[in-house]
């Protein structure tokens, strides 16, 4: 079974609120008590946290679901309910997530960036908290929210200072094993690596990140051989060094063969070809003799070690210089989704308020009571609802639903 998984589906569930309480106090020296009922707590929220030390998806393939606690019920003597801690879900450092139409909701690059995945429900006030002038001895309270749920898509991009880019078969993994301390699967035919590996490569008081990417064909930039999936993990890469087959058994040239793999990055990211690059031919020791004099950049076997030093140190250059002209990395981001008010939708039978702040106004206990509904529709015109439903056409004895009620529009 693979060991790294670099997409994944997962389901959050922010934990729902508790409701609030209806009570009043009832002691033997006080003859008519107040209202005392305590508000219900929170619903703790899902966070997506990137963490260096969760190296890919493995753990969301077969468990995707992901529910923060629930807030518990409020009580008598303004016993307020306990809030649901908040759940962290740590996911690898260069995770983008996506909503299932394919829209980016955050890219969680480095350690310790966050973003809320779902806002758990707000806890119901209890009939405490409606006393009024008006009101002196409110008989209802407020349900909890219900958490927010939803699917999402996580994707991974590889964080690398240097991506090996190369052809199937080109000596990639046997390079990365020979420099670093990975140990990729490694056999004579094409497509051994389905992928990535990551190796940590130190060159004096350098040290870098190699990422060895599966092997692209042409075609890759479209699709054909999993190759958006491969190249996605050449995008966040310092510089890219590009080996070429200097003894390719399908008899393709090392020129040629650099033709098709700068193509390919072109076409899917442009950018890519600005990047610091390094252009090495391959197993220099079993090539050809015409093919090893006809190349003219930089060779290298990884078997005898020819030429291995100098291009780790060519790598060590150019991530120095790169890392160099970087900027200065700022505090972390967190990404908050924006707050919703409420927007009027036409349905088939009528009209629908939808949104937070028009549902929560409706979430009381006990519709039936007078004082709830009073309440409800003072609420709802503060809000600005009416003016709203009036604008999208709203007429006399037309349905219109807001939350679990239903009611009769009157101009």
């Amino acid at each position: 079974m693979s060991g790294f998984v670099d997409e994944s589906g997962l389901h959050v569930k922010g934990g729902d609120g508790g409701a609030g309480a209806v009570s009043f106090r009832r002691e033997a020296h006080v003859a008519k008590g107040g209202p005392d009922g305590g508000d219900g707590g929170d619903g703790g929220d899902v966070w997506l946290v990137a963490d260096r030390n969760v190296a890919s998806l493995l753990g969301f393939r077969d468990h995707p679901h992901r529910r923060a606690p629930d807030g518990t019920h409020g009580s008598s003597k303004r016993a307020h309910g306990r809030s649901g801690a908040d759940l962290v879900v740590a996911v690898p450092e260069g995770t983008v997530v996506r909503d299932r139409q394919g829209s980016v909701l955050a890219d969680l690059v480095g350690q310790g960036e966050r973003w809320l995945a779902a806002a758990g429900g707000r806890g119901g006030r209890g009939n405490a908290s409606f006393r009024s002038q008006r009101r002196r001895a409110p008989s209802f309270a407020e349900q909890g929210e219900v958490g927010e749920e939803r699917w999402l898509r996580m994707e991974l991009k590889l964080l690398a200072d240097v991506a090996l880019v190369g052809l199937p078969n080109a000596g990639k993994s046997t390079l990365i094993s020979v420099i670093s301390a990975a140990r990729p699967k490694i056999a004579a035919y094409p497509f051994t690596t389905l992928e990535p590996n990551l190796g940590v490569v130190r060159r004096g008081d350098v040290e870098l990140v190699v990422a060895d990417i599966p092997g692209l064909i042409e075609g890759a930039s479209e699709g054909r051989g999993l190759g958006h999936r491969f190249l996605r993990h050449v995008e966040r890469a310092r510089a890219l060094v590009v080996l070429v087959d200097l003894a390719s058994v399908d008899g393709v040239a090392p020129g040629r063969q650099e033709e098709i793999l700068l193509a390919e990055l072109g076409r899917y990211r442009p950018d890519l070809l600005a990047r610091p690059r390094l252009v090495v031919g391959s197993k220099a020791d079993v090539a050809d003799p015409e093919a090893r004099a006809a190349w003219s950049g930089p060779r290298l076997s990884a078997v005898t070690g020819e030429g291995v030093a100098e291009v780790v140190g060519r790598m060590a250059e150019m991530v120095a210089s790169v890392r160099a002209a970087e900027p200065e990395p700022e505090a972390f981001v967190v990404h908050r989704p924006v707050a919703e008010g409420f927007r009027v939708e036409r349905s088939d039978d009528g009209f629908v308020v939808v949104g937070r702040q028009a549902e929560r106004a409706v979430a009381v206990s006990d519709l039936t009571n007078r004082d709830a509904l009073a309440y409800v529709h003072g609420r709802l015109r503060r809000l600005g609802v009416d003016r709203a439903l009036a604008r999208a056409g709203a007429r006399e004895g037309d349905t219109v639903r807001v939350g679990a009620m239903t009611f009769e529009y009157e101009e």
